[in-house]
């Protein structure tokens, strides 16, 4: 009992111990300079900005931002990709498990040298309501992989972010439908019914991840059951979607880590190469 009150508990108050790296190399020497105090600007928000409304002082989440300027159509306007990623600590041990990583490849904003920014839910900014929408992801994340289903505030925020964002200016990337990846797709097929499943099979692998460090083969049943759940719920999802892909990109080298020590990895790799046909390969070779 202390143990799982520990653990949801545990979730509450998270906040974002982010690190920032910016490539500035595609860029004219006007707009590099213009740009000197961006790295710093946008690490101190990720990191002061308070997005969770609840008490208390808890561990904060790692994640990195990786920010790569690919152009400038003037001097303060610019195209960026960015590779967002978060880790999440492994309870009773000093290790982490990876919670998410995106690449994003458009991300267009206006800077002017030492701009400042402020958080404002109800207003689109590109710069800081971009940053709201990823810190919101990444701590509904941290939440659900403690209690089943506890990050649906946070993603339900991050939607209604995305839905200001589409009549903005800087809508690219922001539209439904409009490429491979788009933010407003990913969190809406987080919140939809049709893959609650999945929100809540990843819970019960998070927990076996967790479970695994004290009691290797109690662990270890749950992550196998979790990959059987897989092939269950494979009619009903379409493993095509960008929550889909997310959780495959984000999680798939840690199922493989774990899976291939499973006695019953041959069939837990065939479900997982039915479910995640991109990494067929990768599957493959850890089956050797």
């Amino acid at each position: 009992i202390i143990l799982i009150i520990v653990l949801l508990f545990r979730g509450y108050s998270q906040e974002l111990d982010a690190t920032v790296i910016v490539n500035y190399e595609k860029l004219p020497i006007n707009n590099k300079e213009n740009l000197s105090q961006f790295q710093a600007t946008i690490e101190d928000y990720l990191n002061k900005t308070k997005f969770t409304n609840q008490p208390g002082d808890y561990p904060k989440i790692k994640c990195t931002f990786n920010i790569f300027f690919n152009s400038a159509s003037d001097e303060v306007t610019y195209s960026v990709q960015v590779v967002v990623n978060s880790l999440r600590e492994i309870y009773g041990v000093k290790s982490y498990s990876p919670m998410l990583l995106v690449n994003d490849a458009n991300w267009n904003f206006s800077y002017e040298r030492n701009q400042p920014l402020y958080p404002d839910p109800n207003i689109f900014h590109p710069i800081a309501s971009f940053l709201d929408f990823y810190a919101l992801l990444i701590i509904g994340l941290e939440y659900d992989s403690w209690e089943k289903m506890s990050g649906t505030p946070f993603f339900q925020s991050a939607f209604e972010i995305a839905k200001i964002a589409q009549v903005s200016r800087f809508k690219k990337g922001w539209e439904s439908g409009s490429s491979s990846y788009n933010r407003i797709d990913l969190v809406q097929d987080i919140l939809s019914e049709k893959y609650r499943s999945l929100r809540e099979s990843a819970y019960e692998y998070q927990y076996g991840i967790d479970l695994y460090q004290k009691k290797p083969k109690e662990g270890q049943a749950k992550i196998a059951e979790f990959v059987r759940s897989l092939e269950t719920m494979k009619s009903k999802i379409d493993i095509r979607s960008v929550y889909v892909r997310m959780f495959f990109e984000s999680k798939s080298g840690e199922i493989i880590d774990y899976v291939k020590n499973i006695p019953e990895k041959s069939e837990l790799f065939k479900v997982l190469k039915s479910v995640d046909p991109a990494r067929i390969s990768k599957y493959d070779e850890a089956l050797k």
